[in-house]
């Protein structure tokens, strides 16, 4: 093949073939021909640094089969020459507001006809695939004949994520290529693969290096490519029988994630596995009307809006991240898992304690955190080594940004600042991870008070998106947009707020826990009241999760927001103090409201055949929340009603599907929220009175 080119693209060489013009007739594609006949068709999405799928893209790419059709080539290379990847999916702006699901079955099933042109092209077609190759994206490679991975290259369907499924022919024939017990699970959960996992499975025909690119496409395109082949099992599991009981265990695994009410997705993708698997034209046909059923559907457009929140936060960190060495005081569970995902993060991180069991066993779980998330060894060494012990805390005097993570006792964190704030460099950040002291108080000793600002990590660490970034009234504003950006470089999502007691999440996660506390009083059964949060979509009751978060914590936020709302909470029962003093913590002692094997609550016992959640239990746990909500918005502790919702969702799971409290009391109206607010302080007193603030809510 003559006059090839290696075209340059950041730190990553991309084999692009023949050298194109730069003013082709595509706005975002380019057509060119190397000396053997074969064409190589590169996608190049305008004005972006990923390729996503689009309408209009889709139209251009009809065009160019036309060229393809009439101007036979030897073969077709299909390839991206972006840096970040083949195609990132579709562009999911397309799918915001959609409520016509008949304009969406027409304009997907315009797309699938483009898709099944690629399909019957009469020439040897090969996608070469490097890094994400996702979603649309992967349903593009589908339609080729052959598929060529380079190592770094990744594999998924995340459109559950959206509440869809694949809609561009995904569903059949990733599962005529692939195993349906392997390729059916990918689909329901979303997870990537990697390139050797994808060869094994049978979606990739071989696995290469950039540089062997041109050998591989040759080899595809003469015929001499030692492709793969669907397995004899493919058919034999597309028989009616074996189907209906696969599909039936598919179901089991589902409702063990999600209700179908919540997330109706997967449920409908097993439907159409189960009714057209193995019928290519009736699957084709069913999963157009399929998909546009589940975008129109309010989990999809809720969870369409959860992405574009989560992109709105990821902008709140902007760029430019200084923050290279942190040095973290405090090696406890928070302490040591803020320290553990810093150096997994690529920073250079010291961690102090007074002792030095919690640092060993910082360091242990770091290890199997690293062991999960991080593919090579070599990379979870790297991490280990980026991780150093600092018994002596000599990190304080190179540290960019220091974070304590001390218990939470006032005196005790002063006396931590009094001792380090002399050795720390110019222009260092002081942040705390306190959960509940205001700021306010925790300055007054500092000399130089205008660096001190708050970085509240949420736990699990390496689960929980979330970083409250507070600020007093004297913060350095200049700090404050470097904090910001340290929280986007370490793969995380900041909300700005005003410190105030509480913050924003923990304030509305305590009345959460505290109604349920009221509740057991009233003896009623600790697995109904979990159920009941969990039959709005909560991922987990406020019983198990207090046990989760540690029921001293629980009780000192308590304490500390009722000194400062009073009545406007719940009040704590005395025997949970009573449970605390006898060091029945939750999870970390082992008992809490449940008995703990190690992550995971027993929560087998108690629940009465006959009691079932009421809705005026779900409105006690989960109108509060949007309550406070609207209270922060009104006091000015968060500007964002949007980033409000994307926080909480963000930093305790809260039912995604709904898209926020706040979005949650639009959604069911707000008369309707306030009324029954109100008809809840009527009945159990002030602590459900309506703030004033919903009477400008929009």
């Amino acid at each position: 093949m003559d006059s090839q080119i290696m075209n340059v693209l950041g730190d990553r060489v991309l084999e692009l073939g023949p050298k194109s013009d730069a003013e082709g007739p595509y706005k975002n594609f380019r057509l060119t021909r190397d000396g053997d006949g074969v064409a190589w068709l590169l996608f190049d999405r305008e004005g972006t640094s990923a390729n996503t799928l689009s309408a209009d893209l889709i139209e251009e790419l009809s065009n160019v089969l036309s060229e393809l059709e009439t101007a036979r080539p030897t073969g077709l290379v299909i390839r991206s020459a972006k840096k970040s990847g083949f195609i990132a999916g579709a562009d999911v702006n397309a799918f915001r507001g959609a409520t016509d699901v008949t304009a969406v079955e027409a304009e997907i099933g315009r797309a699938h006809a483009v898709i099944d042109r690629l399909e019957a092209l009469r020439v040897p077609s090969v996608a070469v695939i490097h890094g994400f190759c996702l979603g649309g994206g992967l349903e593009v490679a589908l339609a080729c004949q052959m598929r060529i991975a380079i190592e770094d290259a990744r594999f998924g369907f995340p459109e559950v994520m959206l509440g869809l499924h694949p809609g561009l022919g995904g569903t059949v024939r990733f599962t005529r290529l692939v195993n349906p017990m392997q390729a059916m699970p990918l689909m329901l959960t979303g997870k990537t693969i990697d390139a050797r996992r994808a060869k094994s499975l049978g979606l990739v025909d071989a696995v290469t290096q950039e540089r062997h690119v041109l050998n591989a496409v040759k080899e595809a395109v003469s015929g001499r490519l030692n492709r793969a082949k669907p397995g004899f099992l493919n058919s034999v599991l597309s028989l009616g029988p074996i189907k209906g009981f696969l599909a039936s265990r598919m179901r089991r695994e589902a409702g063990k994630a999600a209700r179908e009410e919540h997330y109706p997705a997967p449920y409908a993708l097993i439907d159409l596995w189960e009714r057209h698997g193995g019928d290519r034209r009736a699957m084709l046909s069913a999963e157009k009307a399929s998909f546009a059923r589940l975008m129109v559907t309010p989990t999809a457009q809720n969870l369409i809006r959860v992405f574009f929140l989560r992109e709105q936060m990821k902008k709140l960190a902007g760029s430019g991240n200084r923050i290279e060495h942190v040095h973290v005081i405090g090696a406890g569970a928070m302490g040591g898992d803020i320290a553990a995902w810093c150096a997994g993060q690529d920073l250079r991180v010291t961690l102090a304690d007074m002792k030095p069991e919690p640092i060993a066993g910082a360091i242990k779980r770091a290890a199997d955190l690293y062991g999960k998330i991080l593919r090579k060894r070599t990379a979870v060494r790297d991490a280990l080594d980026r991780l150093m012990p600092d018994m002596q805390a000599e990190g304080v005097r190179n540290a960019d940004l220091i974070i304590e993570a001390v218990p939470e006792k006032l005196e005790l964190k002063q006396k931590v600042y009094a001792d380090l704030e002399p050795k720390m460099k110019p222009g260092a950040i002081l942040a705390t991870n306190t959960s509940s002291i205001p700021l306010q108080d925790l300055r007054t000793t500092l000399q130089k008070p205008e660096r001190l600002l708050g970085l509240h990590f949420f736990n699990p660490v390496s689960r929980l998106q979330l970083i409250e970034v507070v600020s007093h009234d004297g913060t350095d504003a200049q700090l404050l947009r470097e904090a910001l950006a340290f929280v986007g470089a370490i793969d995380r999502l900041p909300l700005p707020v005003k410190s105030s007691p509480g913050f924003l999440v923990n304030r509305a996660l305590t009345p959460y826990m505290l109604e349920a506390m009221l509740m057991l009083d009233e003896k009623i059964d600790k697995t109904v009241i979990d159920a009941a949060a969990k039959k709005f979509g909560m991922p987990m009751g406020p019983i198990e999760l207090a046990d989760q978060v540690g029921l001293d914590i629980c009780l000192d936020v308590g304490d500390m927001l009722r000194s400062k709302f009073g009545d406007a909470l719940p009040p704590t029962p005395a025997w949970l103090r009573e449970k605390v003093a006898r060091g029945e913590l939750g999870r970390k002692s082992g008992k809490g409201f449940y008995t703990w094997k190690g992550d995971k609550a027993d929560t087998s016992s108690g629940l009465p055949a006959t009691s079932e959640p009421s809705a005026e239990m779900i409105d006690r746990l989960i109108l509060p929340i949007s309550n406070v909500c609207v209270a922060c918005l009104r006091e000015g502790i968060v500007d964002d009603a949007d980033a409000v919702d994307g926080a909480v969702i963000f930093g305790t799971g809260y039912a995604p599907f709904r898209g926020g409290p706040l979005n949650y009391a639009r959604t069911r109206g707000v008369e309707n929220v306030v009324s029954t607010l109100r008809a809840l302080t009527e009945k159990f007193g002030g602590r459900f009175a309506p703030d004033a603030g919903w009477e400008n809510f929009k």
